[in-house]
């Protein structure tokens, strides 16, 4: 967070100084007011970059093993450009080098943690065990004690990428 504040200042700082450049190189023709536009412009485009980017540094910092199975976009009414080009805002991955896959009688079951990743002022990661029967594409989650709760089960097509990694 402070690395990006601090980033942010530099980037108002450049900008300022390149209105300051453009302004001598016009011999003071330009007005004085271009140079604190400068800098709230090279703020702005700096926070909607690194915005733009989260997913893409997020997504550098997973492990191998680690696979993306959605991603959710989403706009925020304090960021009107969202509206026009909405942003990566929460993404789920499959953590595949934990998962265990067995077989019983004609089932086949794997068993995977997802993790969910969410951009806000402090980036929020959540993460849920799940049991997925393979043959009939049913998926429940699990808890502490390995114990399914039934009453969250729900189907998964089988095109959709969580059924595909887990048990393709």
């Amino acid at each position: 967070m402070i690395w990006t504040i601090i980033a942010i200042v530099f980037s108002g700082l450049g900008a300022a100084g390149v209105a300051l450049i453009l302004r001598k190189l016009s011999r003071n023709k330009l007005p004085k007011w271009i140079i604190p536009v400068f800098a709230g412009l090279g703020m702005l485009g700096y926070q909607i970059s690194y915005e733009y980017s989260w997913f893409e540094h997020q997504q550098a910092r997973q492990p191998d093993a680690a696979v993306v199975v959605s991603t959710e976009e989403g706009t925020v009414f304090w960021r009107p450009w969202t509206y026009f080009f909405p942003m990566i805002i929460a993404y789920t991955v499959i953590d595949t080098e934990n998962m265990v896959q067995t077989d019983a009688e004609e089932y086949q079951f794997a068993e995977f943690i997802l993790y969910r990743f969410e951009k806000q002022h402090v980036d929020l990661v959540s993460h849920q065990a799940y049991l997925l029967n393979c043959t009939t594409a049913e998926m429940v989650p699990i808890d502490q004690q390995r114990q399914p709760n039934l009453s969250r089960l729900e189907k998964v097509d089988v095109e959709d990428l969580i059924y595909v990694t887990a048990c393709g």
